[in-house]
């Protein structure tokens, strides 16, 4: 196995294993809604209002898991349908995610140790990702494969997000306890914070990379 073949197997493995705790807090989350579990003061606007919840984990868990696959351009190259066929679910479902997620910024009641940083945090985010969605759709409809690939992985590196924020948060956890209000919100910012500054330099890796043939 060449060295480029074995990083194009390990990279979308290490992003399905950073998205692996939310999808599964997700999942979690559905199946106390499903199960009828007591509503409690963390999760009664869940129980309220339960559709936005369930769109949102459904569509970030496809999105995060299908798009680590756009990441190996090995295959990219020997399915072409397939890419197209993934790419326009992965608008679908990462639209959904930043809209849902949005939306449960703007109109579920706070949960306890959220405050407006962490909302403003929330809602700047979720806006930079389906703006980067939609730019990365126009891209490709004007040919523009450069723009394209920018775009999709700045959206895609905000959505797995939440991924970063569980390694980033852990060590506060375990060394420190739970963080307040501002701890918290900052602790969140680092992880999307990150992803995009990765993002940015795999970007301008692969501008300045030359092309095969």
């Amino acid at each position: 196995m060449t060295s480029t073949t074995r990083a194009e197997r390990l990279v979308p493995a290490a992003l399905v294993a950073l998205s692996l705790v939310p999808i599964l807090a997700g999942a979690a989350r559905l199946a106390e809604l499903a199960g009828g579990a007591e509503p409690t003061p963390s999760n009664a606007r869940f129980f309220a209002s339960p559709l936005p919840v369930v769109l949102h984990v459904l569509s970030a868990s496809v999105y995060c898991t299908l798009g680590a696959f756009q990441f190996a351009p090995g295959f990219r190259r020997r399915r072409p349908g397939w890419h197209r066929v993934a790419g326009r679910i992965l608008v679908a479902c990462g639209l959904m995610a930043g809209l849902s997620g949005l939306w449960m910024t703007l109109f579920y009641p706070r949960a306890q140790g959220d405050g407006e940083l962490l909302d403003g945090l929330r809602l700047l985010f979720g806006s930079a990702m389906v703006l980067s969605i939609v730019l990365g759709l126009a891209a490709i409809l004007r040919r523009d494969v450069g723009g394209h690939r920018a775009w999709t992985i700045r959206g895609y590196a905000i959505g797995l997000g939440a991924g970063t924020q569980v390694l980033v948060s852990a060590p506060w956890f375990l060394i420190v306890g739970t963080p307040g209000e501002l701890a918290r919100a900052l602790l969140l910012g680092a992880g999307w914070f990150i992803n995009l500054a990765v993002a940015e330099r795999v970007i301008r890796r692969q501008t300045a990379a030359p092309r095969p043939g």
